[in-house]
């Protein structure tokens, strides 16, 4: 018996990173997938994206637990794309269960000299295009009568202020209020909402060079292990980034019956950095 025989997940930023395996131990415990991810270009973004393979290995590794996944391109700024998509799935599978808004960006830059689109695809994206996934996505939990779970990825930026994040602090910290007044809409609906705030997370989001600059604005030319040695003083354990499977442990535990009384809550997995 797993965690989450029977039930489908609807799973933004599947394509990789903590998406991925999201995807990868739900179906593991029990579930269908409904994944989307985007092959579109984000020209304020300093590191290279998802792409169709990497959506598509998603897709071969659930497929790979036995179970069932519908996988689809869908930009979370486009509600057309993802509201198709998650028809599909309910199409497919016949229900839906449990939305994890995880799709974001990062994109270092100065409050004051960061340009208008990069703080505008940083809002449409991180805290916009969440507000978008939960609109095309929650109805069809409404719909079920079964009740629910919903995860949205926010971050330890909402709690924690870092130099060159206003805006995806601005951003990640709206997903606080979002996920509380949901909490509250969606309570007489059996349906539970809680936010999951990590700390660094060794990812291709993290591991890129404009980040190992924000972390090391002291060296030229940082690497990974100058990044590393930066990210250890942010957390207050002894771990530079945490892996995408410990963040997939909390998610796991929110959307399962066995946090069936906790909503409207913010996990910290942050290594202490919160501290």
């Amino acid at each position: 018996m797993g965690k989450l025989d029977g039930k489908v997940a609807f799973i933004t930023g599947a394509g990789r990173g903590q998406g991925r395996t999201h995807a990868v131990r739900f179906a593991q415990e029990g579930a269908d997938i409904v994944a989307v991810d985007t092959t579109a270009r984000v020209d304020t973004v300093p590191y290279p994206l998802a792409g169709a393979d990497d959506l598509a290995e998603t897709v071969r590794l659930v497929e790979a637990t036995g179970r069932r996944i519908v996988a689809r391109d869908a930009d979370v700024r486009d509600f057309t794309a993802l509201s198709a998509a998650v028809a599909a799935g309910v199409d497919a599978f016949g229900r839906l269960d449990i939305v994890v808004a995880n799709a974001g960006i990062s994109s270092p830059a100065p409050t004051l000299e960061m340009s208008e689109e990069v703080w505008q695809d940083m809002i449409d994206i991180n805290l916009t295009g969440v507000w978008k996934s939960l609109k095309a996505a929650v109805p069809h939990v409404i719909d079920g009568g079964r009740g629910g779970s919903v995860v949205i990825t926010s971050s330890l930026a909402a709690f924690h202020a870092n130099e060159y994040t206003a805006h995806y602090s601005a951003a990640k910290s709206g997903l606080v209020m979002l996920m509380k007044v949901l909490a509250k809409e969606l309570a007489p609906h059996n349906i539970r909402v809680n936010t999951v705030h990590p700390t660094t997370v060794a990812t291709e989001m993290i591991l890129n060079d404009a980040t190992y600059r924000l972390f090391r604005p002291d060296l030229a030319d940082p690497d990974r292990a100058d990044f590393e040695e930066a990210a250890r003083t942010l957390n207050r354990l002894p771990v530079a980034a945490l892996e995408p499977e410990d963040i997939t442990a909390t998610v796991l535990h929110l959307v399962s019956d066995e946090a069936r009384y906790t909503t409207g809550t913010t996990q910290l997995i942050d290594a202490g950095g919160a501290l």
